[in-house]
This record gives C-alpha cells, structure tokens and sequence, in this order.
C-alpha cells in the first residue's frame, strides 16, 4: 500500500495529472472558506461522486474545474470509479467503505495543501510558460 507522498509523486510523473492546478479564484476561495471547510466539501463529494456502487454519470460526474476539490480530484486521480481502479485498484461496482473514503479524502486534502498559492498557475489553472 502506498503513502499519501509516494502516491502524489507518482502523480506528479503523468503529463496529464500534472498539469492540474488551483486558479487564482479557486486559491482565494480556499483562503476565504478554509481547509476545515475545504474537508467538508471534499467528504461530501466523495461520498455523492464516487462511494457509490454505481455512481451517476460516472466518468463524467466531476466537473474540471470550480472548485479546489473538484480541481483535486482530478489532479489526484480520484474523479471517477475507472480512475480510482487504474490507478489505486479500489474496485468497480461495489460501495466505497468509510475507510476508502477517508484516504481518498486525506489525498485530496494532501494535494489541496500542495497546491494552494502556487505560483505557477495562471487564471486557467495552467502552467505559466515564461520565455527565456
């Protein structure tokens, strides 16, 4: 089983997931409403998008962007039940356990924090790209 570290460094590795990161306007919402508010929303995501055995609109059930949990979620892997079975195993068509949900919250949270006031992200949550 893998830490919450090494999980986010393997992350860190894919192009894609990589390339998640907090807006401006996602950054001053978390500042605004906080990372106890932040876990909350996270447990509740967590728990409609993705603990079901069948999750409604599963592929497609979180949005892109919006939000630093939803932001997150993508950035972590943990968008929808296909995402979760590639990259952590956690299997399909069966209910998410309160253990899951917690690491799976725990992770979000993770990224959040690694995240929050990065530098390197412009209005669209991109990489800045500075020329030389």
């Amino acid at each position: 089983m893998q830490t919450i570290d090494q999980a986010l460094i393997k992350l860190e590795h894919s192009g894609f997931r990589s390339s998640f990161h907090l807006t401006k306007k996602e950054q001053t919402y978390l500042e605004e409403k906080g990372m106890e508010v932040m876990r909350r929303h996270a447990e509740d995501f967590v728990r409609q998008k993705l603990a079901p055995a069948e999750p409604v609109n599963d592929g497609k059930q979180t949005p892109m962007s919006g939000h630093p949990v939803f932001k997150a979620m993508h950035g972590t892997a943990c968008c929808c039940r296909g995402c979760l079975y590639k990259w952590y195993r956690v299997p399909l068509h069966r209910e998410l356990t309160e253990s899951e949900q917690l690491k799976i919250v725990n992770l979000l949270m993770a990224w959040i924090e690694r995240n929050s006031n990065n530098p390197t992200a412009d209005d669209t949550g991109k990489n800045l790209k500075f020329s030389k």
